[in-house]
């Protein structure tokens, strides 16, 4: 390595450093309100319970040696940071339920399961499942980066006799089941039918959809979701609740070559019989159950685990339905659930014996019911969305369950998420129909108040006595009014710190202390995103042209009309592109012979210019890319899209105006 190379790395990791420091100082301890709400939450949990850290244990082979797996720039996965988790004595910064589950999450390596059965976990936020077949091995999950899926493998084959991978398959369609494929086989394998690729119907479609049309503004909520950049320790990010953490490697995708079609098949993998479950539209769009007769074992993929899930999840999806949801856990139940001795899940650790295994999924069922039902009720009885979520209890016999705690979902966001799936955004009161813009509003209600300075007081001395929901709600609005007023951030950094402090929910805690970190420091700098060259290549053209006509900006498109014939010389795909009344549409079929240009390209040269790989004059100029009719209107209307830059304010207004 070169010096200036050395000095360029060891400047970011000093510069690193003082951004560590600077959040870290900036935090402020636990306040008595916080200490004393926590002391009596862990007063109602069932502390002595240690069943799950026996199960989490159990089996265990080896893990990573050092803690880490090295990644493209830093490390993929570092345990390291956690080291802290290890005491049992739970600090004031951190709900002690929380506490509980981080720690359960912290526990890492390969783990067997059964005979033939193995997990790679806490490695990555998913598990790795590896069965060992009659000849090779069966890879269920390949986490969320190659480098982890990578390191998974090499640990497995470091303790068991070397096979080579001859099928992996994918429970669903979310990056972190599929995102490490090519840490574990290649594309070209794949595509040979060398190693059998099995994913539910419609994974290609939703595994690639979710990540492209709202990709930049969900990926920028992830960052709240997830404190991505949140230092770790006991006043920043511990856990995700679903898992340790989300890994920082190369996500990539492998294309399904075998699909499951019908609700249930069974197929025969390298000697092992697999009974596949499809249940669509639980929590992905498409996803499947596993069941493995001759070990008694049921794979529940994300549908039973150890922690109540998202009906709605922080960064943004589709709605799920907790009715289907719990119906399929229902189904599992009266079709495997006298056959099953062990369950596991693509997160979280196993459990053992049927007694207690019929147990955990009937709860889960009756979760995911009570949550839809009761919430359907009361929105029937004229409740709104925080009306609901504020009277909405679980029942004693689910509250006291570990495994049905929200350290990832919550009761109260995802109450929110059935009325809103059955009712939408609006609750019916005509004031709120059209609602003056946040900053204005904002500035209104400050005024009414008094002021700045009148609201800051009262705000002060309601903080002293732990109304931290009401000050940040406060704050936020004096922040909106006015975001130079730097007591006004910096309180309202505090309050939301303090409910950080509080949450049981990995995901709030995270979301709290990232828009306390923003309010101090501001938000990350922002940046143009590209898509991901590897989930381009599953993206269709249609679904590539809607995201096109998603970045389209109106106003530099009124008065247009331009038609654009492409031809993918590869593919033989033919698509007219129509700008009309600011919007852009397009079909698959015959060429327009009336377009004002022609476009002929293969389908890897369209990817690489929209991963901005290359550009399309550089592809032009090289012959990749052939123009006809008149190239001004293709340039005309390329300059008409926005580029998304990915660290917009949330906890702030906007700096800059959108057009």
């Amino acid at each position: 390595m070169s010096g200036t190379r050395k000095a360029l790395i060891a400047g970011a990791a000093l510069a690193a450093a003082l951004v560590h420091c600077q959040q870290l100082a900036a935090q402020q301890a636990a306040e008595p309100a916080t200490r004393a709400a926590n002391e009596a939450f862990a007063k109602d949990l069932p502390l002595s319970d240690r069943a799950d850290f026996e199960d989490a244990k159990r089996g265990f082979i080896a893990t990573v040696p050092d803690g880490v797996i090295a990644g493209p720039r830093a490390p993929a996965f570092d345990t390291r940071p956690f080291a802290f988790l290890n005491s049992d004595q739970v600090p004031p910064t951190v709900n002690p339920s929380l506490w509980r589950q981080a720690q359960l999450n912290a526990v890492n390596g390969l783990f067997q399961v059964a005979e033939r059965v193995y997990q790679v976990r806490g490695l990555d936020i998913s598990n790795m499942t590896i069965i060992e077949g009659d000849t090779g091995l069966i890879v269920i999950d390949t986490l969320l980066s190659n480098e982890t899926a990578k390191a998974a493998l090499e640990l497995y084959l470091k303790h068991r006799p070397a096979k080579p991978v001859v099928a992996v398959i994918y429970t669903h369609s979310h990056i972190d089941h599929f995102g490490g494929a090519k840490g574990v086989i290649t594309a070209d394998d794949a595509a040979a039918g060398k190693v059998k690729v099995i994913a539910p119907d419609g994974f290609m479609e939703h595994a690639v959809a979710e990540n492209v049309i709202a990709g930049t503004a969900m990926t920028r909520r992830a960052q709240y979701m997830y404190g991505i950049n949140l230092p770790v320790g006991e006043r920043g990010q511990i856990d995700v609740g679903l898992g340790k953490a989300l890994s920082r490697g190369t996500p990539s995708l492998v294309p399904p070559n075998d699909v499951i079609k019908q609700d249930y098949e069974t197929r025969t993998v390298d000697g092992v019989e697999i009974e596949f479950h499809l249940v669509p539209g639980s929590e992905a769009p498409a996803e499947m159950l596993l069941y493995f007769p001759q070990f008694k074992l049921l794979d529940m993929a994300e549908d039973a685990t150890h922690n109540m899930h998202n009906l709605y999840t922080l960064r943004g999806a589709e709605i799920r339905d907790g009715r289907i949801w719990s119906r399929y856990i229902g189904d599992a139940i009266a079709r495997y659930g006298d056959r099953t001795d062990i369950v596991i899940a693509q997160h979280h650790w196993p459990m053992w014996g049927n007694e207690r295994i019929t147990a955990f999924l009937k709860r889960h069922r009756d979760l995911y019911k009570f949550i839809h039902d009761q919430s359907v009720r009361l929105l029937n009885h004229g409740l709104t969305p925080t009306e609901i979520a504020e009277r909405l209890r679980l029942p004693a016999s689910l509250a006291g369950d570990w495994s049905a705690r929200g350290y990832y979902g919550t009761l109260s966001h995802n109450a929110k998420a059935v009325y809103q799936f059955y009712l939408g955004w609006y609750d019916a009161n005509p004031a709120d129909l059209d609602p003056l813009p946040r900053a204005e509003a904002a500035k209104k209600t400050i005024d009414y108040m008094g002021g700045a300075d009148a609201v800051l007081a009262r705000a002060r001395e309601d903080f002293k006595t732990g109304q931290y929901r009401w000050v940040a709600s406060i704050m936020s609005q004096l922040v909106f009014a006015d975001p130079d007023n730097k007591a006004a951030r910096a309180l309202g950094a505090d309050a939301l710190e303090q409910l950080g402090y509080q949450s049981e929910a990995a995901t709030w805690r995270d979301a709290y202390l990232t828009g306390a970190a923003e309010l101090r420091s501001g938000p990350p700098k922002p940046q143009a995103t590209a898509a991901n060259a590897e989930l381009l290549k599953g993206v269709s053209i249609d679904l590539a042209f809607d995201f096109l006509g998603v970045r389209l900006n109106a106003a530099k498109a009124e008065g247009k009309h331009i038609v654009i014939d492409w031809t993918f010389t590869d593919t033989g795909e033919t698509q007219v592109m129509n700008l009309e009344n600011s919007a852009l549409t397009h079909r698959a079929g015959p060429l327009d012979d009336k377009a004002d240009a022609g476009v002929r390209l293969s389908r890897a040269t369209f990817d690489a210019i929209s991963a901005k790989q290359r550009t399309m004059l550089g592809a032009v100029t090289s012959g990749d890319v052939v123009l006809s009719g008149n190239p001004q209107k293709l340039q005309e209307l390329f300059a008409m899209f926005d580029e998304f830059a990915g660290g917009f304010e949330i906890v702030e207004p906007r700096k800059t105006a959108v057009e």
